[in-house]
């Protein structure tokens, strides 16, 4: 598969402040990509850079194979971006806004019409017919998407598109980019973990100006793989009994955990409950999530 974004070694500093420092990353094409980081950890940098709106000190940025230039834009053709806070011509209605970005990226007349058409009606606009200044923050988010994929981009960059919305805003902006996922390559910034476990093919984790942990989410939940069992007994005395048996898990206030439990010692667990005859409010079998991962990542 290839690569739509390679990044190598990127840096940058500001001031006393190194921001990046050697970030590496790649993004495969149709793929929807995760990128992580707690609010100030370089994540908008790293977006600037990929569109050459800032200078890096070192590494490397291609996209579809091509090396960026800081103030150039030639790669951009291949971009759609959509900023954390996008501004938009307020007495515009979202059609009318649609064909002035068309003109900007040379299509034509007819293109413009049938792909603004169907960016509308992706996005949930296409019955809307008032003026941009009386949109929501979630219809400017969802304009924003529409825009910049209004010449059907290869990457799709947004900066969290979802950090000031409500959930049903934040839901509707993950389904829109999910169904953009089919079209392009989507790389997203966000902080919310449970964004990119809903929607993400590939994540990568941004900590100290570098990719801490980057990969397939399946293949790293496998890497990452302390699945824990929780039981709780109906009689707590009985949490006590399974640790005395279970030496590898712990119990407290009637509860016994399992954890780093294999598929065999949740049988092995089964099974004893059953042949002691010990009765279970809960039996529950808890994989490992991003946000437990990310923590263990950035050492918190």
């Amino acid at each position: 598969m290839d690569n739509i974004l390679a990044i190598s070694g990127l840096t940058k500093r500001f001031g006393s402040k190194q921001v990046l420092n050697g970030l590496t990353l790649s993004v495969p094409e149709h793929c929807v990509f995760g990128f992580v980081g707690r609010n100030g950890a370089g994540k908008t940098t790293t977006m600037k850079a990929i569109i050459g709106l800032l200078k890096p000190e070192g590494g490397e940025i291609t996209v579809c194979g091509e090396k960026v230039s800081y103030g150039g834009t030639k790669t951009n053709r291949f971009i759609g971006y959509l900023p954390d806070v996008p501004e938009f011509y307020g007495y515009m209605t979202a059609k009318e806004y649609l064909a002035l970005c068309g003109r900007i990226a040379g299509m034509k007349p007819a293109e413009i019409r049938q792909r603004s058409d169907e960016l509308l009606e992706l996005v949930g606009l296409a019955g809307e017919k008032h003026r941009i200044r009386g949109y929501s923050r979630g219809m400017k988010q969802r304009l924003g998407i529409a825009q910049a994929l209004i010449n059907r981009p290869k990457l799709l960059i947004c900066d969290e598109p979802t950090s000031a919305l409500d959930p049903v805003g934040r839901r509707e902006i993950l389904d829109i980019l999910k169904d953009a996922g089919k079209q392009t390559s989507v790389f997203f910034s966000t902080h919310i973990l449970t964004d990119v476990e809903s929607i993400c093919d590939r994540v990568a984790f941004l900590e100290g100006g570098r990719i801490a942990l980057s990969g397939n989410i399946e293949e790293i939940r496998r890497k990452y793989a302390d699945t824990a069992v929780e039981v709780v007994p109906e009689n707590p005395a009985h949490a006590a009994l399974l640790a005395e048996r279970f030496t590898a898990g712990e119990q407290s206030d009637g509860c016994f955990v399992f954890k780093n439990a294999s598929a065999a010692d949740a049988e092995a667990l089964m099974k004893f409950l059953v042949d002691n005859h010990i009765a279970v409010s809960r039996f529950e079998r808890k994989e490992p999530d991003l946000e437990k991962m990310f923590l263990e990542v950035i050492g918190e």
